[in-house]
């Protein structure tokens, strides 16, 4: 019945270059809204996205779904449907944030010493260095890599904008040790060694538990640790939380407050810590 509609969010996700588990994700949360609300998609209204939402929060669906859910039907509406959305009417679900949980400086070292695979070891270090998501790493090419000006490019992302994410001295010096010994990749910057395709995000973090279990970590460390890392280090630093807004990618400064836990200090200029505690200058 609404299958011409999830179509149509495929062929828009393409042509807005999404990636195939965005677009299938988008997808799965539509046909569910479609089967709960039985209604022509071209008579849906606002009102109609906040039932949904609302009937999920009752049945006990946690902020992280219910906000999954509504940037799904943000681009349903508006990109599909060509309809107006109402943010005031259907706003995103407020996290219960804990605070996450942060490596020191000298635990990112140790994790890095610890990860003798060149490939993983520059993953984790960028990861680190420039606060990227384990997905937008994986999906670096060659060119996304710019030594002029030390800064990485990074292709539109989960909040579908692109921008440009700080390129480490150290992290340079890892990343280029890798590249010349490990086959010179001009493509995609970290191929599967078998297929020549993008890595796997679960076999990173299958590398990075390694890492973990052989540096002493505790071990709920996960991926996201190391951005988490980044930015709470940016803000020892003294660096304003509205740049670090930018260099995570983050479309609300809601979700870049969850690092007001440590105290801020005068902005002094931007550095990736990676290069702090090496006394690294980029200039």
């Amino acid at each position: 019945m609404y299958e011409s509609y999830i179509n149509k969010i495929e062929d828009v996700g393409k042509l807005r270059n999404l990636k195939p588990g965005t677009i299938r994700n988008y997808q799965n949360n539509i046909r569910q809204y479609l089967d709960f609300i039985q209604k022509d998609p071209e008579t849906l209204t606002c009102e109609d996205a906040r039932t949904f939402l609302l009937y999920l929060k009752n049945k006990g669906d946690k902020a992280s779904t219910l906000n999954n859910k509504n940037g799904s039907l943000v681009f349903f509406y508006k990109r599909v449907l060509g309809k107006l959305w109402d943010d005031n009417l259907v706003p995103r679900a407020i996290n219960d944030y804990a605070v996450p949980k942060v490596l020191s400086r000298v635990e990112i070292d140790r994790l890095l010493d610890a990860t003798p695979n060149l490939k993983y070891k520059a993953i984790f270090a960028i990861m680190y260095s420039s606060g990227l998501r384990i997905s937008e790493v994986l999906h670096l090419h060659y060119d996304d890599i710019s030594r002029t000006n030390m800064q990485i490019y990074i292709h539109e992302t989960k909040t579908h904008t692109s921008r440009y994410a700080l390129l480490s001295k150290r992290a340079l010096d890892i990343l280029t040790d890798y590249w010349f010994k490990c086959g010179r990749p001009k493509g995609i910057l970290f191929p599967n060694q078998w297929t020549g395709n993008y890595l796997t995000s679960s076999a990173t973090r299958l590398e990075l538990n390694k890492a973990v279990k052989k540096a002493g970590l505790p071990k709920e460390i996960h991926s996201h640790c190391l951005r988490h890392s980044f930015a709470t280090h940016l803000l020892e630093d003294g660096v304003d939380i509205r740049y670090i807004q930018t260099l995570l990618g983050h479309r609300s400064p809601k979700s870049t407050e969850i690092y007001l836990h440590i105290s801020n200090k005068a902005l002094l200029g931007v550095q990736s810590p990676f290069d702090k505690k090496a006394g690294v200058s980029n200039e």
